[in-house]
C-alpha cells in the first residue's frame, strides 16, 4: 500500500514548524571514553543531574535535517554526513565528545523507521524534521567538560518555517550582534540561539519575518538572516553569499552553490556582502534546512526599505529555479549529485 498506509490523522498541508510528540527517539550515552550501543525509547522526557554542564556552562550543540517521502514509498535523507560533520565540529569547539558519523546516520535512520506513521506523505508540502542534539550531563560543579554526554535524535512532522511557503518576506537589520568575531558563530551551539531571541522578537514586533545580522567586527557586511544564510543574485548572473568565520556553514547554502554553478550556470562567489551595496542584487534569499529557501522581498536598514525582484512582491526566476531543483533532488524527483542522498526503506 506504500507510505500512505497507517498514517496518523493530521492535516499535513496545514502543519507549521512546531513540536509534536512522536512515538520514538534515539538515545546514546558517552561515558568513560566510549559510546553505548544506543536505544530507541518512547519517553520524550530527559532526566539528568542538576550539575550537568548543559545547564551551567552551555555544553550543548544540535543539528537539523529532514526526511523526505518519495513517490516510490522510500524516504530520503539529504546529506546527513554533512550534518554529522558539523555536529562533530560543534562538539570540538565546546569540548564535548564527538558523535561518530556512523552512529549519527544510523540514529537518524532508526528514528525515521520507527516513526514512519508520522512521516508526511509525498506531495503534501510537509516533511519529517529530525533534531539530533548533544549535551553535557552528569554530576559536575567546576567550569570543565562534562563527565558524560547524551546524544539524542527525535523527529517531528513540519510544514514551512515561514508561513506562506515560497513567498517573499521582509527583514530588518539588527543593531545587535549574533556572534563574536572569533567566537562560536561558525558552530551550531545552543548559546548562539539564546542570544538571537530578543533581536528576533523586536523584528517580528516591527512587522518583519526576522532580522539580519551584520558582521560583529565592522558592522558593514551581511552575515546571517535570522537562523539562515544569505544569498543574492546579480544581473550579471552571479550567486553571491557572505564569507566569514562567524557564519554557520549552511548545508543548504553549499548545496545551492553547487546547483547554481552546475545546473544554472551562475558564477558562484563567497565574499563580503556590504549592507550598503544591496543595489547590485536583483534577487535575494535566506536559506537553511528549516527555511529551505525564503525569498527576501526587502531589507530595512537605517529606516529605509530596499526591495528586490518586482519591488519585493514576487519570487525571482533564479530563486524559483534554485528552489525547484533543490526540492526535486530532496524528494527524489531529480537525480542527485553523488553522495547527497541516503535512501531509507521503511
Amino acid at each position: 500500500m506504500g507510505i500512505r498506509e497507517n498514517k496518523v490523522s493530521l492535516e499535513w498541508d496545514k502543519l507549521g514548524f512546531s513540536y509534536i510528540k512522536t512515538d520514538y527517539r534515539y538515545r546514546n550515552i558517552w561515558k568513560e571514553g566510549e559510546w553505548s550501543e544506543g536505544e530507541m525509547v518512547a519517553d520524550n522526557n530527559v532526566a539528568i543531574s542538576e550539575g550537568s554542564t548543559v545547564f551551567h556552562y552551555g555544553q550543548s550543540a544540535f543539528e537539523g535535517l529532514k526526511a523526505y517521502s518519495r513517490k516510490d514509498g522510500k524516504v530520503n535523507l539529504f546529506r546527513p554526513d554533512r550534518n554529522a560533520k558539523r555536529l562533530a565540529d560543534s562538539a570540538g569547539r565546546v569540548l564535548m565528545a564527538e558523535v561518530p558519523e556512523k552512529i549519527f546516520i544510523d540514529a537518524c535512520i532508526q528514528t525515521v523507521r520507527l516513526n514512519k506513521k508520522w512521516i508526511p506523505p509525498y506531495g503534501t508540502g510537509a516533511n519529517f524534521y529530525l533534531r539530533p542534539f548533544l549535551i553535557g550531563i552528569g554530576d559536575n560543579l567546576g567550569v570543565k567538560p562534562a563527565p558524560e554526554y547524551l546524544f539524542s535524535v527525535f523527529g517531528v512532522p513540519v510544514g514551512p518555517y515561514f508561513k506562506g511557503g515560497l513567498k517573499p518576506v521582509n527583514f530588518s537589520v539588527s543593531e545587535m550582534d549574533r556572534a563574536a568575531p572569533a567566537g562560536t558563530g561558525r558552530v551550531k551551539v545552543g548559546g548562539n540561539y539564546g542570544g538571537s531571541l530578543l533581536p528576533h522578537e523586536k523584528a517580528v514586533k516591527n512587522g518583519f519575518a526576522d532580522c539580519i545580522y551584520l558582521d560583529p567586527l565592522t558592522h558593514k557586511n551581511i552575515e546571517e538572516v535570522g537562523a539562515a544564510n544569505f544569498f543574492g543574485i546579480t544581473a550579471n548572473k552571479e550567486f553571491i553569499t557572505p564569507k566569514s568565520e562567524s557564519i554557520l556553514p549552511s548545508i543548504t547554502k553549499y548545496s545551492l552553490m553547487e546547483i547554481a554553478d552546475k545546473y544554472l550556470g551562475l558564477k558562484v562567489l563567497e565574499e563580503d556582502v556590504p549592507i550598503d551595496g544591496l543595489d547590485r542584487f536583483t534577487e535575494a534569499g535566506a536559506c537553511g534546512t528549516a527555511a529551505v529557501i525564503t525569498p527576501i522581498g526587502g531589507i530595512e536598514y537605517q529606516g529605509k526599505l530596499h526591495t528586490f525582484y518586482a519591488e519585493g512582491n514576487e519570487v525571482g526566476p533564479y530563486t524559483r529555479q534554485l528552489y525547484d531543483i533543490l526540492v526535486g533532488i530532496q524528494y527524489g524527483d531529480i537525480e542527485a549529485p553523488q553522495g547527497w542522498i541516503v535512501e531509507i526503506d521503511l
